[in-house]
């Protein structure tokens, strides 16, 4: 996380997603053509607020994001999502 160089912008939050499960409860071995895209992780980084909104996540928090929300990014090896607050759906 202190590697990270630059900073975000107001009101999105930099997020390092969790590892897909590689096995399912049964102890099925899921291929990688099979797994489905995390929905979990941990907030790394938070930009300010933006002007009439309140920055709710803080650095730390593990949140839960849509399917489809944020940007892909990779940055020193490590896969990361930029999200909107808005595209946080729950803080854990």
């Amino acid at each position: 996380m202190s590697d990270l160089k630059g900073r975000v912008l107001a009101g999105k939050v930099l997020v390092e997603v969790q590892a897909a499960e590689e096995k399912t409860l049964s102890g099925i071995i899921i291929p990688d053509s099979a797994k489905e895209k995390p929905l979990q992780g941990t907030v790394v980084a938070v930009g300010g607020a933006k002007k009439d909104e309140v920055m709710e996540v803080k650095v730390g928090d593990v949140v839960l994001f849509g399917k489809y929300g944020g940007t892909e990014l990779s940055i020193n090896g490590v896969d990361y999502l930029l999200l909107s607050q808005t595209d946080v759906l729950y803080i854990l």
